[in-house]
């Protein structure tokens, strides 16, 4: 993320307010990379884990929420950093709520979820129109392409919304693999952001390199792992065992 921009005129402490703000955004994103590996490091289910996803959690979502607010006051507005903001945010949120929600329940919140998830399929298809349409090919120095991540990441989670609200709520390994995926984009979001899209934070040697990816890399290769892993194994708790009647679920 850019400095703010603040008019030289301005007030001091309105100085002093802008760097706080840039400071605590690269500091809960700090914080939510570290405790999204410390979370996929930790045991699933253990303490540990628990703390490490409560952390990055909190810390996400403050991130995503400066990010997306700031984001139009930069020297040069980016409107995929506010695309990029409410998405991670919103994933964040609604990979939260899998978990922690009753199962097998919807309400108010999970139409909220819904039409954030609508309106970010509809402003990245929008801002990757205009940026295609541009003689420069790009919106805000970045490319259409850049907008066919957020369009396809929102789609999918907008699918995922409305089946569960279709279906009245989701259970065992269906919420499991709705907090999974939602968090794990988020982690590779926020990690592209800071080894892809600051690049000049980094040695000049790195720059430009296959490492400054590989983080990225890494995370889509955990999701590869883990999604099919938790779900075999939910599916493998639930199967009713040889030689034992399968019980009624009445819960």
């Amino acid at each position: 993320m850019s400095t703010i921009y603040v008019s030289p005129d301005s007030h001091p402490l309105v100085h002093a307010a802008a760097a706080v703000v840039l400071y605590l955004h690269i500091g809960a994103g700090t914080v939510g990379l570290l405790s999204g590996a410390a979370a996929f490091v930790f045991r699933k289910g253990s303490r540990g884990h628990r703390l490490a996803c409560n952390v990055f959690v909190i810390s996400m979502l403050i991130m995503a929420a400066i990010g997306a607010a700031a984001a139009p006051f930069l020297p040069t507005p980016e409107r995929a950093s506010v695309i990029a903001g409410v998405l991670t945010f919103y994933l964040v949120l609604s990979s939260w709520a899998a978990v922690k929600r009753k199962p097998g329940s919807i309400g108010a919140f999970d139409y909220g979820l819904l039409g954030t998830s609508l309106t970010v399929v509809g402003a990245s298809a929008y801002l990757m129109s205009l940026a295609a349409q541009s003689p420069t090919g790009k919106l805000d120095g970045q490319p259409a392409a850049a907008f066919v991540m957020f369009l396809v990441i929102g789609s999918l989670a907008a699918v995922g919304d409305l089946r569960l609200i279709l279906q009245r709520g989701v259970m065992g390994a269906m919420r499991l693999a709705r907090h999974l995926w939602r968090m794990t984009v988020a982690f590779f979001i926020a990690a592209n952001a800071l080894f892809l899209g600051q690049q000049q934070v980094f040695p000049k040697a790195l720059q430009g390199s296959f490492w400054l990816m590989l983080p990225a890399l890494l995370i889509l290769g955990l999701l590869a792992y883990w999604l099919p892993h938790m779900g075999w194994g939910a599916w493998r708790r639930q199967a009713p065992r040889p030689g034992k009647p399968e019980m009624a679920n009445l819960s």
